[in-house]
């Protein structure tokens, strides 16, 4: 008896430490993670577990399942727990018979705390259990062995079975034992017998279905108290309390931010250079779920589409809310030919440089490019250019939602009267009337409290049921994401279009902040006015919640990478010249993030510096509250030229020989815009990096005049980058550049003061961006102005849509022109982005296809799927 005694205090005393052990890990957890609920998932479970939970402070679910159930059902639930971010545990407390290979191996190992499944037996075979769990049974052995000082060199296993024989054979192993299996299989009642057999033979340890018998004969009894005080339910139970909670911590340890495992690829480069779709097919992409993984996404945090790109959750501005951002790079450019001046390259060229070269965590932001200028000039570069991940057919089947619900809702207004209507809108289901939550807030902006359809009178009937839309006054047009000049203004049903990236969803998109902020955004988009002049939105219409419905996965940013595997975020579209152009605040929120501290993110503005800059500026900077460290401003010494007087750039036309051959004058001349878009970012505050983008035909003569003249201008740098034929190799220098200026602080400021009048704002942008004298406005933006002023809309920033061919609104001036008044020939507002936008003299919303569009060379190999055509 005394030593069933000794081995009872020495068992209750483990269990004791395991316990006080688990309070105090927990007690840290919540100091820490208020909010955390370390929780133990038990399928079929006992109360034993559930008695041992309670005495530390665990939560237990309790999943019963009914006794005929099938493996599918089993393992359907435990699919189900693996994704449940609430759930840190899960213990199958089941018939033998249900255990197969195929459940156990169903648990997620980080959650399998009774260390079933092949992957956590293989991590103690291997002996790395740092992610994973050994059985309970098999640690309470080893802790018995080492409580007791017992130092075996040979083991004997009698009547383990399954995974628990390879987990403690293993672990024994481990610790240096030599270990033997026996195959018999004993009942409680051949215990003793078994335990008189082992004292008459070799003094070799045995572990009888995980209990220990130590190798001297008057432990006989030990054997007892092991079987029924050691290795009960009860401290198996309490072992996997403590399983629950180390995997609560490792959830916080992988929540936290990761230093970047990132592996570039290696870029070969070749001269002479190849077409760019030659080197992308030439370059072997990393499978996105491992770039993911390098930059510390969790698995959970991605959204796969194919191998290469993936969508990731909003979730993660959660995770690391507390982490510090990141610097914040923003590439402009010169005014720009018709052919581009490579703001997408030098940006990828940068990060490129950052990370691969650099070793410095860097992402880029790109917008998506639409399909319009993809099929009309530019060309096809993959799914890059084509449909990605669908956000811009989500955007256009949005918008046209609305326009479908105006023209639906003008004729059954016209054509039902108010008894009918409010029938029809608020029909009986099952015997029951009822507002459905948006009809509950049109009420509520009525001012009508009632929630009960048959109170209503019937002037409350009416107002609630006719918006009264004006058809004359209806601003709300249809898109689609093609240049489609002849849709600009169609005859039937007087009905316009734009361009799908000029769609004011694209702005929201682009300027969201989170899922309840764009439903309200959405919400409040004016879609024109009724007879009285009143405003109605698309709350009012009804259809906000299936916008946001629309729209629930194009919120999240499209993860990407670049030709060396650095990070890229793809999200969002809105042109430059009709829409504030600019990728998404969420991916560069999201990016900030990632890249920690001392990292980059790198987001481009389009077109010039006087229309994407200036709208980054005043426009997104506003809403995200975020604020540029370095202004990147691309130049072309192709594009100087032109400023300087050079011939005009016509896309599909060769080239004129004087962009060809060496000419230090016209680019001199030229460079006088590149001088005003230096002093357009030093408006704001910000300090520039001159980047020049140097392309095979320039001599090392034109690059170091427009060198000496950008930093004579008033850059803080000037550097030459080679990134189209070299890679990240060669844009190091801007890398090392942009490091350095970004390190410095400036003194960012907006360019005007919201509440400043309507009229004002326009004319602050327009002289002291575009250089003009003054503006002009026509009857019907001065009209518009009004009634904006009227309706609350006077203290929105503006987005100019302007011509992005020059600085004035006239294409043809290039340089730096003087001397002009700005027209503006209207005035629309996007109160759902949160900005008002004048058109600028012939703008339009809608471009048009060349005469030889890019599709005539684009097709589609029907054996390899190949798209044919790529530049």
């Amino acid at each position: 008896m005394c030593l069933m005694v000794k081995c009872a205090i020495c068992v209750h005393l483990i269990y004791s430490d395991i316990v006080q052990k688990c309070r105090e890990e927990l007690k840290a957890i919540r100091e820490t993670n208020p909010d955390l609920k370390p929780t133990l998932a038990i399928i079929q479970c006992y109360i034993p577990a559930d008695f041992v939970s309670t005495q530390i402070g665990l939560n237990v679910m309790q999943i019963c399942l009914p006794r005929q159930c099938t493996e599918d059902e089993v393992i359907d639930e435990i699919l189900r727990l693996n994704e449940d971010s609430r759930v840190h545990g899960i213990f199958l407390h089941l018939p033998q018979s249900f255990l197969s290979r195929s459940v156990r191996n169903a648990i997620k190992p980080q959650k399998d705390v009774d260390g079933v499944s092949d992957l956590n037996v293989g991590r103690v075979v291997l002996g790395d259990q740092r992610d994973g769990f050994a059985s309970p049974v098999a640690g309470a052995v080893l802790e018995m062995l080492a409580r007791h000082g017992v130092y075996l060199f040979m083991a004997v296993l009698v009547g383990v079975e399954g995974p628990l024989k390879a987990t403690i054979q293993c672990l024994l192993q481990n610790n240096g034992m030599m270990v033997q299996t026996c195959q018999w299989k004993l009942l409680l009642f051949d215990i003793e017998i078994f335990c008189n057999i082992i004292k008459n033979l070799w003094s070799i340890p045995c572990v009888l279905d995980g209990s220990v018998i130590p190798n001297h004969s008057s432990y006989c009894q030990f054997v007892f108290c092991s079987i029924y005080l050691l290795f009960t339910e009860m401290f198996v139970a309490v072992v996997i309390c403590q399983h629950v909670v180390r995997s609560s911590t490792r959830w916080i340890q992988e929540q936290q931010y990761q230093p970047w495992r990132l592996r570039p690829l290696k870029l070969q480069p070749l001269s002479p250079v190849p077409s760019d779709i030659e080197i992308s097919r030439a370059q072997t992409p990393k499978p996105i779920s491992q770039l993911a993984q390098e930059i510390g996404l969790l698995p959970e945090e991605l959204e796969a589409y194919g191998n290469t790109k993936a969508k990731v959750h909003l979730s993660l501005l959660n995770r690391f809310q507390h982490q510090p951002n990141g610097k914040y790079v923003l590439v402009a450019g010169i005014t720009p030919t018709p052919l581009g001046e490579g703001k997408s390259t030098v940006t990828t060229g940068l990060v490129q440089a950052l990370s691969a070269h650099l070793k410095l965590n860097s992402f880029a932001c790109l917008r998506q490019p639409s399909q319009g200028p993809t099929f009309g000039v530019k060309g096809v570069f993959l799914c890059f250019n084509l449909h990605l991940t669908g956000d811009i057919h989500a955007i256009t089947a949005a918008n046209n939602l609305v326009a479908a619900a105006i023209d639906a809702r003008i004729l059954h207004e016209a054509t039902q009267s108010d008894k009918a209507l409010y029938r029809r809108l608020v029909p009986s289901v099952n015997g029951v009337r009822c507002f459905s939550p948006i009809q509950m807030a049109r009420l509520q902006r009525l001012g009508i409290n009632e929630s009960d359809p048959s109170d209503l009178t019937p002037e409350e009937v009416r107002a609630f049921v006719r918006l009264d839309l004006d058809p004359e006054k209806v601003t709300w047009q249809r898109v689609v994401d093609t240049n489609d000049r002849f849709l600009r203004k169609i005859t039937v049903g007087q009905t316009q279009f734009d361009i799908a990236v000029a769609s004011e969803i694209m702005a929201i998109l682009a300027l969201t902040d989170g899922l309840a902020d764009m439903r309200a955004r959405l919400g409040r988009m004016v879609v024109g006015s009724n007879r009285n002049g009143q405003p109605i939105t698309a709350d009012d219409l009804g259809v906000t919640g299936a916008l946001a419905v629309l729209m629930k996965d194009a919120i999240k940013p499209t993860l990407m990478q670049t030709l060396e595997g650095t990070p890229v975020f793809v999200h969002a579209g809105p042109f430059a010249n009709i829409a504030h152009g600019n990728s998404s605040v969420l991916a560069d929120k999201l990016a900030l993030k990632l890249v920690g501290e001392e990292g980059f993110v790198v987001t481009e503005a389009g077109f010039g510096a006087d229309i994407g800059m200036e709208k980054f500026f005043n426009i997104k900077c506003r809403t995200s509250g975020l604020k540029p460290d370095v202004v990147v401003l691309v130049a072309t010494v192709r594009a100087l030229k032109m400023h300087g007087g050079g011939p005009n750039v016509t896309a599909g036309v060769p080239l004129p020989k004087e962009y060809i051959n060496e000419n230090l004058q016209l680019v001199a001349d030229g460079c006088s815009n590149l001088k005003k878009q230096i002093q357009i970012a030093h408006l704001f505050g910000v300090p520039v990096v001159v980047a020049l983008n140097v392309f095979k035909t320039d001599t090392q003569a034109e690059i170091e005049l427009v060198c000496r003249i950008a930093e004579a201008s008033g850059a803080s740098a000037a550097v030459q980058c080679h990134h189209w034929s070299r890679g990240g190799r060669g844009s190091v220098e801007l890398a090392q550049a942009v490091k350095k200026v970004a390190s410095q602080k400036n003194n960012f400021q907006f360019l005007y003061n919201l509440q400043d009048s309507i009229v004002e704002k326009i004319r602050t942008i327009a002289q002291k961006v575009y250089g003009a004298d003054d503006i002009e406005l026509s009857p019907e933006a001065q009209a518009k102005i009004d009634y904006y002023n009227q309706q609350g809309f006077g203290a929105l920033p503006i987005c100019m849509a302007k011509t992005h061919l020059s600085l004035s609104h006239m294409p043809e001036k290039k340089g730096v022109p003087t001397g002009f008044i700005l027209p503006i020939r209207d005035i629309r507002a996007s109160i759902g982005a949160g900005f008002i936008y004048p058109l600028v003299g012939t703008m339009s919303t809608m471009p048009g296809l060349p005469t030889r569009p890019c599709f005539y060379d684009i097709d589609l190999d029907p054996v390899t799927e190949e798209i044919k055509g790529l530049f």
